[in-house]
């Protein structure tokens, strides 16, 4: 199962954008790869329409999107179909058929506990290295947060321009964390700071220019 900070698994699979390799599609991009139970689902529906919802957001970032489910592509057709005719929203970004369960294998999304035949919900996000910068799961039953989604590729974004880190409910605008001082000329130096507020010579923030 893959770990944070291990290289994204590669893989070749059939997508209602045709056949993809996934390195190729996400090369020098962040990824957001996510996976759902089922096609024709409600929970399933409400979240990769508001994923299609936001897709401009993610674009303006330097992000790719890719869905997958154990489902054929005839299935995913019909249902990216069913809901931009029904909901009047159109999933235009790849959804793998995983069929054979390779990708979902790979990716450590089954869960035989709680499905055999269906992946969790299953987040995982990419640098533009091919990096796995973080992961989430989600029970079957329970959608995922998008806020959420798009505060922490924010924060992870962030983290990588300004070396910096981010305090807990860290938003876009908040003060980021500098990092601690690691030699004690570094401790001089962040005594001397007036840009940095510090709580102890630790623990300082800093708002971005």
């Amino acid at each position: 199962m893959p770990r944070i900070g291990d290289l994204a698994p590669d893989f070749e699979a059939n997508t209602t954008h045709g056949p993809l390799r996934f390195s190729e599609y996400i090369k020098g991009h962040w990824a957001i790869l996510f996976s759902h139970p089922a096609d024709f689902t409600p929970v399933c529906t409400t979240e990769l329409t508001e994923f299609a919802r936001n897709s401009d957001w993610f674009a303006k970032r330097n992000t790719k999107l890719i869905g997958e489910s154990i489902d054929s592509i005839h299935s995913h057709i019909a249902w990216v179909q069913n809901v931009r005719e029904k909901v009047g929203v159109y999933m235009d970004f790849p959804i793998i058929a995983d069929i054979d369960m390779q990708v979902a294998k790979r990716y450590g999304m089954l869960h035989e506990n709680t499905s055999q035949t269906a992946a969790v919900r299953a987040v995982f996000f990419i640098d533009p290295k091919g990096i796995i910068r973080l992961i989430m799961y989600y029970p079957l039953n329970v959608g995922r947060n998008m806020d959420e989604i798009k505060r922490v590729l924010e924060a992870m974004q962030t983290v990588d321009e300004q070396a910096c880190a981010m305090p807990v409910n860290w938003k876009k605008g908040d003060r980021v964390i500098v990092p601690p001082p690691k030699t004690l000329k570094d401790l001089d130096a962040r005594l001397a700071d007036d840009s940095v507020e510090k709580v102890d010579f630790y623990l300082g923030t800093k708002e971005l220019v």
